[in-house]
């Protein structure tokens, strides 16, 4: 039988060759290393079972293992095929964790999202809920316990945070459910079991000297020229980001010059007209040699046939170094009509320039008629302020004419 020292007294010589222990047990020395080995016959064949490697697997250990498989042996089960399906279910649940199939969702889906996106949503599951839940086999996940793991988030503050974690990982169960590894989404359980999120406006800029750090920001934005231009037309015009990004060649009439919106595209249904100053005819003038033979002023990068992405002027302010919580696409309407109010415009130009909308239709009617003279005098004035601020002129007395 072998002894400790023995073993380690076995040294590799040109040819492996094997030390004897007992019952099957024996080293099989090589120059690469010590290995444990086991001989047996099943069902008339001579089989061996591989135990371990010296000196992570001890003597004590490999007589130990040995002893395993011969009394799997007395009941006539191979021990070779058991150490093969233990394997194997280790490995199934390796790839079944919830951490695997997170990382393939979010490889297999975030081709389609904005690179900050696909950055965010990585980061929201690696730091709030891998940690936790990571290694936990995913259909083995009750509600109780995305619960906890949820509360942990709200314990510090971060109420927005949590939902926005709950909604991330039943993305996750739900794409486990169709690739067959569970059966249910527990998240949908704990619909209310959560803190409501109040909600919030859109994030703006407002102080004129930031907006001028803005306007400067987007000037020299080296992204693409068509999402520049978007950037550069959007306070000049402060409409929906939705309405900007569908905005049609056909809508623009440069005689006039105005862009007028057909009514199906508006959130309230009707037509509007945006009188377009110099500064915003010079813009689109600029960009339509490069789509103006297309239906989209802002076509999508990867089809002209559709319009820009809703994540591209937002993944563009992300990366001039704005934050969600400090500017939005939509937070350029906020912008107008603070600065507006504050010099003075009439409220019912400002709602109108806004399309928000009146609840009597008969003032409804007379502001769309009456007031697009001043909406217009409003618009180039609106430009050439926005042009003072880019410059970084004092524009604490610089009144509308």
């Amino acid at each position: 039988m072998l002894t400790d020292t023995a073993i380690r007294n076995a040294k590799p010589r040109d040819k492996f060759y094997k030390v004897s222990d007992s019952g099957g047990l024996y080293l099989l020395v090589k120059s690469t290393g010590k290995y444990w080995r086991m001989d047996y016959r099943f069902v008339g064949k001579r089989k061996t079972l591989a135990i371990g490697v010296y000196p992570a697997v001890s003597l004590v250990a490999a007589r130990k293992k040995r002893d395993e498989a011969r009394e799997l042996l007395a009941k006539d089960i191979d021990p070779s095929l058991t150490k093969a399906i233990n394997k194997q279910i280790v490995r199934t649940a390796a790839e079944n964790t919830f951490k695997a199939v997170a990382l393939e969702w979010h490889a297999k889906t975030s081709k389609t999202w904005a690179e900050t996106t696909a950055i965010n949503i990585k980061r929201y599951l690696e730091k709030d809920i891998f940690p936790w839940l990571g290694n936990r086999v995913i259909k083995d996940i009750a509600a109780p316990e995305l619960l906890v793991v949820l509360r942990k988030i709200e314990s510090r503050g971060a109420h927005e945070k949590a939902q926005r974690c709950r909604e991330y990982a039943g993305r996750v169960f739900r794409y486990a459910i169709a690739t067959g590894r569970a059966e249910r989404d527990p998240s949908g359980d704990l619909r209310g079991a959560l803190t409501p999120v109040k909600v919030k406006h859109h994030a703006s800029i407002t102080d004129p000297k930031a907006i001028g750090a803005l306007l400067r920001s987007i000037r020299g934005f080296s992204g693409s020229y068509i999402t520049k231009c978007a950037l550069q037309l959007a306070p000049l015009v402060f409409v929906r980001p939705g309405e900007l990004r569908h905005a049609e060649w056909v809508e623009i009439d440069f005689d006039k010059p105005e862009w007028r919106i057909p009514g199906h595209k508006m959130k309230m249904k009707e037509p509007h007209i945006i009188p377009l100053s110099a500064q915003a005819v010079e813009i689109l003038q600029s960009i339509h040699p490069l789509t103006g033979d297309g239906q989209y002023i802002f076509p999508s990068i990867r089809s002209a046939a559709r319009p820009m992405s809703e994540n591209t002027i937002n993944a563009a302010l992300r990366r001039m170094g704005y934050e969600k919580d400090e500017m939005t696409g939509h937070g350029f309407r906020s912008m107008a009509s603070t600065l507006l109010h504050e010099q003075g415009w009439p409220h019912e130009a400002i709602e109108r320039q806004l399309a928000h909308a009146e609840r009597n239709k008969v003032v409804a009617a007379y502001n769309y008629a009456e007031h697009l003279p001043k909406r217009k005098e409003m618009m180039r004035w609106w430009a050439d302020y926005l042009d003072e601020l880019a410059v970084g002129a004092k524009v604490v007395n610089f009144q509308k004419t």
